[in-house]
């Protein structure tokens, strides 16, 4: 039986005991004892004294302070006392213990910290207690304890944690681990807190009650350039990032430095307006397409014994006029490229590898004004999807018989939409839709067409890009007025709920990069530096 209940009263019966040498009565002879103490052989006890007493007797076994008036206790509080067993603090204003308060008690069997005003323990308050055997910090104003605060209490057999207001969230967990694992008896209280633990007792909870994994987003690197894409890509076993960079005129190409452990600019390609740079892998050779707004659209090749990259072909010279998007994918063996363009007179073209070039193969949805371009399957078939400034999102699905995409819906209720990002869910498949003015929303298809699934607030949003990252999916809104807004996926509601907040000036493009066993998050800025973010893995209970 613990020392709560009919022993409440157990300290000082422990005490009168020690008092009277086993129940043979003996006159102790007087001893110096501090104001405020009374002391017989072994014990002392103290009354409202204002702090830890000093001066007394360094051979008293027991010591039981009550009613007292100081509100913490310091490293080596007791050094002066290393003969200790029975320690007892009561109806006292004691309010905080830090590291090493006890330290030098090594004969310490029985700590009494009961009904004070405990709001705070130091993590290694109880260090070098070996030989304690009960602790009891009943009825205080404990929320929570540090984790590992029993370690090293090897002797220990009970705890008594009644009476306080425990908050039982993460930081909680470890208690529940350790008394699952101990062999010490425990009696516990009941939490108040969260709401949805209330009432509930220490003892009920188990370790799949807690969630305490998550995530977050750290700057990890900043690239002194504005910059309006990143498109990562793989070539020869590594990833890489490409970056379009319209004020400095050029495409550059990063690396990750494994001597350095950041990211380095390793080729460029020079341009006069560069809109959009899209690696690709065809024929084991790596191209870059450089879209421009003057000056015409480039294929570059890199040469494979200098690395060097040199201008394969000039890209349909008489049909893009405005090139706002890139999209490349392969459909039935072929190597396909998509230019969303913008002009009013211009047509959004796709273009087929024909061996030595991209080639004309289809012109699609002229005079839209075309924003955006976006490759997917859906229901298994190859997909396009075009945003437009002058329409609804058009969705065009490929005819094998044919060989070209037809036109099969649109997106309904959502005009003006600047671009369109997918990806998939437990095997459905999303959108992510973008709007300058208006609410941003995630649609998902069903069968024939898409529908809401939910709103986003954006004022001011160019980009709103799904990331998947380890079993983390995120979707991350850009803002040119406000911070970019990180939305995580919550498997429960299946909703985006509001995770973290990005500064992050004018962003145009995010992509995910994954080298060297670490996660990346690249922003493209279009009028501050490029932003380089780590995702990193917290335990809120560590």
């Amino acid at each position: 039986m613990g020392w709560g209940g009919p022993w409440a009263c157990a300290p000082l019966l422990m005490l009168l005991l020690l008092a009277a040498g086993g129940g043979e009565r003996r006159r102790a002879p007087r001893r110096k004892c501090p104001i405020g103490c009374s002391c017989t052989q072994d014990n002392a006890l103290c009354d409202r004294t204002d702090g830890v007493p000093q001066g007394l007797p360094p051979d008293i076994t027991s010591l039981s302070l009550v009613r007292s008036g100081f509100t913490e206790l310091q490293e080596g509080s007791f050094l002066q006392t290393p003969s200790l067993q029975l320690l007892l603090f009561t109806s006292s204003t004691l309010g905080l213990i830090r590291d090493d308060a006890f330290v030098g008690l090594l004969h310490l069997e029985y700590l009494f910290i009961e009904n004070n005003k405990v709001g705070s323990i130091s993590k290694n308050a109880l260090r070098g207690l070996k030989g304690l055997v009960h602790l009891s910090l009943a009825h205080n104003q404990l929320q929570t304890l540090p984790r590992h605060l029993f370690r090293g209490l090897d002797a220990l057999t009970h705890v008594d944690l009644r009476g306080n207001p425990f908050h039982c969230d993460c930081r909680i967990k470890w208690l529940v681990e350790w008394l699952s694992s101990t062999n010490a008896s425990a009696e516990l209280g009941e939490c108040q807190g969260p709401a949805e633990l209330n009432g509930t007792r220490l003892s009920q909870l188990h370790l799949q009650d807690f969630d305490c994994i998550t995530t977050a987003l750290v700057l990890f690197q900043s690239l002194p350039f504005q910059a309006l894409a990143v498109e990562p890509f793989w070539y020869r076993g590594e990833q890489h990032v490409a970056i379009t960079q319209p004020f400095a005129g050029r495409c550059s190409l990063l690396e990750w430095d494994h001597l350095d452990g950041a990211f380095r600019a390793y080729a460029s390609i020079n341009g006069s307006s560069p809109v959009a740079c899209k690696p690709l892998v065809v024929e084991g050779r790596l191209l870059v397409v450089l879209a421009q707004l003057a000056g015409g659209s480039h294929v570059w090749r890199q040469e494979g014994a200098s690395g060097r990259f040199v201008r394969l072909q000039e890209l349909g010279p008489q049909r893009i006029r405005k090139p706002n998007a890139l999209a490349s994918f392969r459909v039935d063996g072929d190597w396909f490229l998509a230019v969303a363009d913008s002009s009013k007179a211009g047509a959004t073209t796709l273009f087929r590898w024909g061996g030595r070039g991209f080639y004309a193969h289809q012109a699609l949805h002229a005079w839209h004004r075309d924003t955006h371009v976006e490759f997917l399957e859906l229901a298994g078939r190859p997909s396009l999807i075009l945003a437009s400034s002058s329409q609804r999102p058009v969705v065009y699905q490929w005819s094998r018989p044919g060989r070209a995409f037809l036109r099969h819906t649109d997106i309904p209720d959502m005009d003006d939409v600047y671009a369109v990002k997918h990806f998939r869910l437990r095997g459905d498949v999303y959108v992510c839709l973008t709007r300058f003015i208006g609410d941003s929303k995630v649609m998902r298809w069903e069968g024939s067409m898409f529908r809401d699934v939910q709103h986003m607030p954006s004022r001011g949003s160019m980009v709103f890009q799904p990331l998947g990252i380890g079993n983390h999916r995120y979707a991350v809104l850009g803002n040119d007025y406000s911070f970019s807004q990180v939305y995580r996926y919550d498997a429960r509601s299946g909703l985006f709920v509001r995770f973290q907040e990005l500064n992050t000036q004018a962003p145009r493009s995010f992509a995910h990069l994954a080298v060297h066993q670490r996660d990346f998050v690249f922003a493209a800025s279009f009028k501050g530096d490029t932003q380089i973010y780590r995702h990193i893995t917290i335990d809120l209970s560590a």
